[in-house]
């Protein structure tokens, strides 16, 4: 079954997109190319029966079977070494990003203590947008009574976009909860927060 977001996106989505960023060929609309959710493990990697319980939760979140992330370096101060276990990792793409997405914005994000949306300083140079979550167990898929640890999740979008601009409107079409207060850091043309309070002030 094709998921709803992904029809709406394909529907709707894209129209509104072409005309809140003066598009005229629809295939530049920017888009979701895949999502990567990490799961840092540190020391606890060490333990085989702590990172089962993390792969078990990471694939009942995303539906897919994580893989298990190595260190690269070996770092004395973060009691690391290379080759040996940091965490896990899943990459999702087509139907299945789809329905991440829909249970993300709609399920897990609402249930977040005192959450007051995402900020749109996520937005890296590549365009594509990161943040993170601080508890793993605001998917309803996780069993809070079999859970040994609380953990974080740090979730990455990949977009098509070639702009900030394009990427927070993308998001904000899917219904990320973005911040509207960070609405002058992104775009072609930044706010100069200063001369906007001066002029706000007038």
């Amino acid at each position: 079954m094709i998921p709803r977001l992904k029809i709406s996106y394909e529907k709707e989505i894209v129209t509104k997109l072409m005309q809140k960023l003066a598009v005229k060929n629809k295939h530049e609309v920017p888009k979701v190319n895949k999502i990567i959710l990490n799961m840092g493990l540190g020391e606890d990697a060490s333990d085989s029966k702590k990172l089962k319980a993390c792969v078990e939760d990471i694939s009942l979140i995303s539906g897919q079977k994580p893989v298990i992330t190595k260190f690269k370096k070996s770092i004395s101060n973060f009691k690391t070494r290379k080759g040996s276990n940091a965490g896990v990792k899943v990459t999702l793409r087509s139907y299945k990003m789809y329905e991440f997405i829909d249970r993300l914005v709609n399920i897990a994000l609402p249930r977040i203590k005192d959450f007051r949306g995402l900020s749109a300083k996520g937005v890296d140079n590549s365009y594509n947008y990161s943040f993170g979550i601080k508890e793993h167990i605001v998917f309803p898929e996780v069993n809070f009574d079999k859970v040994d640890k609380i953990r974080g999740i740090d979730i990455t979008i990949v977009t098509t976009s070639k702009n900030k601009e394009g990427t927070i409107e993308l998001l904000k079409e899917l219904n990320f909860p973005i911040n509207q207060k960070n609405w002058g850091t992104y775009g072609k043309k930044k706010c100069n927060r200063k001369k906007f309070k001066k002029n706000k002030a007038r």
